[in-house]
């Protein structure tokens, strides 16, 4: 019976508890750790845990029984609470983004290997049917090689959503829409189509005033092979539409799935290939669902991998390749120059102080929310956050 603790209770906490929850024979709850433990109470009462609450994750661990951590903490703390956590040997699952910068990644690697431990990264989009089933497909080549693939990581946030105190400020946050929201589409990009050899990139904010960092960003990526990828995240876009295109030489596919396959007519212009597509989509509807999805497929995987029974399907490593490619985006879209992948620690943004230094501030945050409540919102000082030290 593995015990768990939940470090960080704000609302992604909620997908990490049910998903523990559907899984009472393997492990229970039996610590909660927020720096407001009232908001730890408050998810304690929710899911009837009876777990431990505490404010800081060192009390926990000077004080706590645990096998395995959930880090669910906004990302500047990440590769502290990570470091330290594994350094007690602890297994940890860490939510996006990994961290804030590629030297912290490297520093969260270089403890996990000390420890031992298994270290997984939060990518739960990966346990989705459509996209694992997507990428099986890819792996079967029905569809050629790959010419174009296209992510759209489209989300709306109205004013209000930057007026949380660590929100918008590249300092607590590392980053807006690109590092914060697109993450997961980029994971399955890197995922599925693999790194690109050199990106070029647009950031910018567009309708965010309260806010330093971006709330949009474009990126054309260039592969060995001559293929192209493009990136997009925006907060921007009623609806929040989400896409993953890939454009074969012989057929298109795409989550949410569909299937289109073109051959050329004696002068070039296209026709429909419905042999094709009509194989294509016979292999895919054969596929089999997953059993779990989300957070609780990554956390079954986890659970596995602990046993011994299957490999972690996300480790660290998968992480930092993630947070490389926000970087790269980063870097181009701020200097307006072609990056080279992959980065070096000779990079200007390799490290979170370099970052801190050279990324562009949009906006001045002159309005700052301790926190949400019930919907509420009250308006403080840009400065106000947690006294120093509460992690």
């Amino acid at each position: 019976m593995f015990q768990v603790a939940i470090i960080g209770t704000g609302g992604i906490s909620d997908s990490h508890i049910q998903a523990y929850l559907q899984f009472p024979d393997k492990c229970r709850i039996v610590a909660l750790v927020d720096i407001y433990p009232e908001k730890a109470a408050q998810k304690n009462a929710k899911y009837g845990l009876n777990a431990q609450i505490y404010d800081d994750h060192r009390a926990l661990l000077r004080e706590g029984n645990f096998d395995l951590a959930s880090v669910c903490t906004p990302p500047y703390v990440h590769a502290e609470i990570t470091i330290n956590l594994l350094a007690a040997g602890k297994n940890v699952l860490l939510e996006k983004p990994m961290a804030t910068s590629l030297a912290e990644c490297d520093q969260i690697l270089r403890a996990q290997r000390a420890s031992g431990k298994l270290l997984s990264i939060v990518a739960q989009n990966r346990f989705k049917t459509s996209n694992w089933n997507l990428k099986k497909m890819v792996a079967r080549n029905l569809i050629g090689r790959i010419v174009h693939a296209q992510v759209d990581s489209f989300w709306w946030r109205g004013q209000n959503y930057y007026d949380l105190w660590w929100r918008g400020t590249w300092a607590k946050e590392g980053g807006g829409c690109t590092l914060n929201h697109a993450v997961h589409q980029i994971d399955l990009f890197q995922w599925i189509v693999g790194m690109p050899t050199e990106l070029q990139a647009v950031i910018a904010n567009v309708a965010h005033t309260n806010s330093e960092v971006e709330d949009f960003s474009t990126a054309i990526l260039r592969y060995a092979d001559g293929g192209i990828g493009q990136i997009t995240a925006s907060l921007l876009h009623h609806g929040e539409p989400q896409q993953f295109v890939i454009q074969g030489e012989r057929a298109t596919i795409a989550a949410p799935w569909k299937v289109i396959a073109s051959r050329q007519k004696e002068n070039g212009f296209p026709e429909p290939d419905p042999t094709l597509a009509e194989e294509i989509q016979t292999q895919y509807a054969q596929l089999p669902d997953l059993v779990y999805e989300g957070h609780t497929g990554q956390i079954a995987n986890l659970f596995a991998a602990l046993e011994g029974t299957e490999e972690l399907l996300i480790d660290g490593n998968a992480g930092r390749r993630t947070i490389e490619l926000i970087t790269a985006i980063y870097y181009a879209g701020t200097f307006r120059e072609t990056v080279p992948l992959p980065l070096t620690p000779s990079n200007p943004f390799y490290t979170t102080d370099g970052i801190l230094a050279g990324a562009p501030r949009f906006h001045t945050k002159t309005k700052s929310v301790e926190n949400f409540a019930d919907g509420e919102i009250i308006v403080g000082a840009a400065s106000a956050q947690p006294a120093p030290g509460k992690l």
